[in-house]
């Protein structure tokens, strides 16, 4: 992980008409780090992802992505950027392949099919690649999803809430997927609605409560705010999603066609705990 910082916010705030969504919200990531930005529904979390993506511009603050001021250089903000939503936004009609090929093109690159096959091997998606999107699983769907927004090699990624609807292994799937982003040199904002997930992936966790940060560090920091607990010797018991992976066998063969009509939770998660 480089010291470097790759996304500084500072005192970033946000109104519509008369609700404040960000009253002063400061943070930095650093290069190469996950960096979870952890709240319950409503508390900002897209709004703030928006403005650093330049959608959406604040009402006061500064904020600079990669180096670039987000309201001074919004195009060099972009350039340097990708931006994948709550739900995959992928072609169904395409194929896996030719979604990449395409958004290859779009970004006028040469070897798009090259880019494209590249991608597909580095997602486990080379058996899949010829199949039409719309016969993905949900964990196949996000992937290549994030396999998209990775061509052109943008140094900063945000992920909101990559998670959001699928069911316990394509969420592992997933994570995986996002670690090895990290460990390539992308610096990685994710926003979530699930500690669980901030717990297994983040570097350092930013809780947004009404508007702001009311906290910002690493799960080892963030632990010593509480007082310490007394120790008990207890029997450890698996967790649901233990029982789940030993049932469902974790063989990685998350390419068949009907995997859509394996268990789904909706968004809630058998493991984890979500903030509402």
């Amino acid at each position: 992980m480089s010291t470097e910082t790759a996304i500084r916010v500072q005192g970033i705030q946000k109104s519509f008409k008369d609700l404040h969504v960000l009253r002063g919200v400061n943070f930095e990531v650093k290069a190469g780090s996950i960096f979870a930005l952890l709240g319950s529904n409503g508390a900002g979390k897209t709004t703030l992802v928006r403005i650093l993506s330049t959608l959406v511009k604040a009402d006061a603050g500064r904020a600079t992505v990669h180096g670039f001021d987000v309201a001074a250089k919004p195009g060099d903000v972009r350039e340097s950027i990708s931006l994948t939503g709550q739900f995959a936004a992928v072609d169904e009609i395409l194929s896996g392949r030719e979604n990449l090929v395409l958004i290859a093109k779009l970004r006028h690159l040469k070897n798009p099919g090259v880019i494209a096959d590249d991608l597909l091997a580095r997602f486990s998606l080379t058996d899949a690649g010829k199949r039409a999107a719309a016969k993905y699983s949900g964990g196949m769907r996000r992937r290549l999803d994030i396999a998209m927004s990775l061509i052109g090699n943008p140094p900063v990624i945000f992920l909101d809430e990559p998670t959001t609807g699928l069911d316990p292994q394509a969420r592992i799937e997933v994570w995986q997927t996002i670690k090895k982003l990290a460990d390539s040199g992308t610096t990685v904002l994710l926003t979530t609605q699930y500690l669980d997930e901030a717990e297994q992936l983040a570097d350092r966790i930013a809780i947004l409560h009404k508007g702001t940060i009311i906290q910002n560090g690493t799960l080892s920091e963030l632990k010593k705010l509480l007082p310490p607990t007394a120790v008990e010797y207890v029997e450890k018991q698996p967790s649901l999603e233990d029982v789940f992976l030993a049932l469902v066998g974790d063989t990685g063969d998350t390419d068949s066609a009907d995997d859509n009509a394996d268990v789904r939770t909706e968004g809630a998660v058998p493991s984890g705990k979500e903030l509402r």
